[in-house]
């Protein structure tokens, strides 16, 4: 029997593609399902080609790095997809690999499924047409890139955002509180810098430098860090608690958080939780970004809301006192800038759709796998 093969470069992938391969094996697909991906994908049946540890990169300049890896991986995979030995390709995420591997997969007559596509309404809007050409199906996670896609030739569905399945039943706010320590009437903020290690390189010292602001304004704020099990933060780096729990814990148990760019935000919408966006790069690879995108908010809770629902401190603009004035009345449970934030952040919720994405992208692939095969 012919494989499904799944590609996730990096971690987030790895958990949303974890979810579909879990999804199919509740239908009872018998399929082997081979890839690239994390210790998500192994726990859920999935045999690694390789893992996920070695290939992560962000930027146009890190990757440069990782060049000869991935050449090399992509030779090996060109090889499995023309062996006939691959029934069906599903993609996640990981648009710079992914797509080069498409296109191979439809020289080999090897259907693919891509499970969260480039973002193309950002920048990148010349592989429309090649998403066309290389992708038998499509399958979005943001409302409004189903018709976007459509539009150009691509069979597209709109499945829902994998954040409302990986959000479970959301814990309540005492419960998340007592979990870490917190009292009932404390005021918390949250730091979120990112999971990888070049983002917490970059953005660790303004957030912390953040929070001292506040605290200098409120000895009485109680700062919390999220951190990914894979990034050590040295008590030097981080002073604050660090929470291991998982980001989700972290957000309800705040009254406001400061965020890296990226689905974060989306994190703290599903949440509920309000936010400040704040994003640092390379300035080579933000000098290329603002050359190629074409949006005028980074964040993906402002993209998905249509407006600047929560402030943006891009690159330069990343000054702590900046920074900790517009958090300021976010943490005061009074402040009717608070609440109208938590009320547009209910809208966002409300756009990503329904708990299923995994499950409908399963479905889609075992539609492709079945199609394959009887034209066969």
């Amino acid at each position: 029997m012919r494989d499904i093969l799944i590609i996730a470069g990096e971690a987030s992938g790895d958990l949303h593609a974890a979810g579909v391969a879990r999804a199919l094996a509740a239908r009872d697909a018998r399929y082997p399902l081979t890839g690239i991906g994390g210790d998500h994908m192994r726990a859920a049946g999935v045999e690694l080609i390789e893992h996920t540890d070695r290939l992560a990169v962000m930027g146009f300049v890190e990757v440069l790095k990782h060049v000869p890896k991935h050449w090399s991986l992509l030779r090996e995979l060109k090889q499995r997809l023309r062996s006939g030995r691959v029934a069906l390709l599903v993609l996640v995420d990981y648009p710079g690999f992914n797509m080069k591997l498409a296109a191979a997969a439809a020289a080999a007559g090897v259907p693919v499924l891509y499970y969260i596509t480039p973002q193309v309404w950002a920048w990148g809007e010349g592989r429309l047409a090649e998403l066309a050409r290389t992708v038998t199906k499509a399958a979005v996670i943001l409302p409004f890139e189903e018709a976007l896609l459509r539009r150009r030739g691509i069979d597209a569905t709109f499945v829902g955002h994998p954040l409302l399945d990986c959000a479970g039943e959301l814990p309540d706010r005492a419960t998340a509180r007592a979990s870490l320590g917190l009292a009932p009437a404390d005021r918390v903020l949250a730091l979120f810098p990112g999971s990888r290690e070049q983002e917490i390189a970059r953005h660790l010292e303004a957030f912390v430098a953040t929070a001292r602001v506040l605290e200098a304004r409120d000895p009485t704020l109680r700062v919390i860090v999220s951190g990914a099990p894979t990034v050590r933060l040295s008590r030097e780096q981080c002073p604050f608690p660090i929470v291991t729990s998982g980001s989700v814990t972290a957000f309800r148990a705040a009254d406001a958080a400061l965020c890296k760019s990226g689905t974060t935000t989306l994190e703290a919408a599903v949440t509920g939780c309000p936010l400040v966006v704040a994003y640092r790069t390379s300035s080579l690879t933000y000098a290329a970004a603002r050359r190629l995108v074409k949006i005028p908010n980074i964040g993906l809770v402002n993209v998905v809301a249509g407006y600047a629902l929560a402030r943006e401190f891009v690159q330069d603009a990343l000054q702590p006192a900046a920074v900790a004035e517009a958090l300021a009345p976010l943490l005061d449970v009074a402040n009717p800038e608070r609440a109208a934030m938590i009320r547009g952040l209910e809208g966002v919720r409300a756009s990503l759709g329904t708990p299923g994405a995994a499950a409908r992208v399963a479905s889609m692939a075992l539609e492709l796998v079945r199609a394959t095969a009887h034209a066969a």
